[in-house]
């Protein structure tokens, strides 16, 4: 066996998320914009040479042969061909049901890691295919841009986006995503934008238009702990959920201001200050 490699797996915040429409399917036609921060999950993965994939440690409320981790881990080896396998270790630090996105990240990162320790060969465009088998939201952090996204999220146009500082409160919930897109009350036929709209720069559309989360006034109802977040963090900024919760943020342009604003939390809010990033700590790992 090799030695280790440990590869992070950041997390996303949508900066809005507009629910357009449904699709036959049962699907919903979305477009939101995905913001890589800098709080992360992280993978160490060992490569073997007997073609076994293990994950070598326990993660609570997430049991190995449902983790998108090894999921992504067996599909990517079922379709190279390829006879190795991985031990590897999940260091699990983004909350479940949070809406950071943080299982789809693990299994992007399980993709761009063992296709380049497997030299498998795959570009990006055929690991964004493989990722949208195992969750709407893997594509994007295999695509590794901040991007504006639609479909399901799937489709994805590369957005530049300006330095900003986050502070973001974990409510202690874990969020169904299934069942706030089965609420009935969930507006769905908000005006579809185009991509064009953000020529004049993201703070400029923004201060402008701003957007909203369509899912956050379905999960106030459902979780009174989200709307408190939400109304606390709104005495600071534009409070937002992030995909269908429950966390929520609020930007700032410098690490110090956001800091001053987590420190004046209520004691029982659990929270943390994350820095935005241009891309994807590892989209270096595969060729376009």
């Amino acid at each position: 066996m090799s030695e280790p490699r440990v590869f992070p797996a950041p997390a996303k915040l949508n900066l809005f998320l507009h629910v357009i429409g449904r699709r036959p399917d049962g699907y919903h036609e979305l477009q939101t914009v995905f913001r890589f921060i800098d709080a992360a999950d992280r993978l160490s993965v060992t490569v073997r040479d007997d073609g076994a994939i293990r994950r070598v440690n326990a993660v609570p409320g997430v049991p190995e042969d449902e983790d998108l981790v090894v999921r992504a881990a067996r599909l990517l080896q079922r379709k190279s061909g390829t006879n190795l396998g991985a031990d590897i270790a999940l260091d699990k630090r983004l909350p479940l049901g949070g809406g950071l996105g943080g299982g789809s990240s693990d299994a992007a990162t399980a993709l761009l890691a063992l296709n380049h320790l497997w030299d498998t060969g795959f570009k990006r465009a055929g690991l964004q295919a493989l990722g949208l088998e195992l969750g709407a939201d893997v594509p994007v952090f295999v695509y590794g841009r901040n991007a504006f996204g639609e479909g399901v999220g799937e489709r994805l146009q590369a957005l530049e986006l300006p330095p900003e500082w986050y502070v973001v409160l974990v409510p202690p919930v874990a969020v169904s995503t299934p069942a706030v897109f089965a609420r009935p009350e969930l507006t769905r036929s908000t005006d579809a934008i185009r991509m064009a709209v953000f020529s004049t720069g993201w703070r400029q559309w923004r201060s402008a238009f701003g957007g909203r989360n369509d899912l956050e006034p379905v999960v106030r109802r459902m979780h009174p702990e989200v709307a408190r977040s939400l109304d606390w963090l709104a005495g600071f900024g534009d409070a937002r959920m992030t995909g269908s919760g429950a966390c929520v943020f609020c930007g700032f342009e410098t690490e110090r201001a956001a800091n001053e604003v987590l420190e004046r939390k209520p004691a029982d809010m659990g929270g943390f200050v994350a820095r935005g990033l241009e891309e994807h700590p590892l989209r270096a790992l595969v060729e376009d």
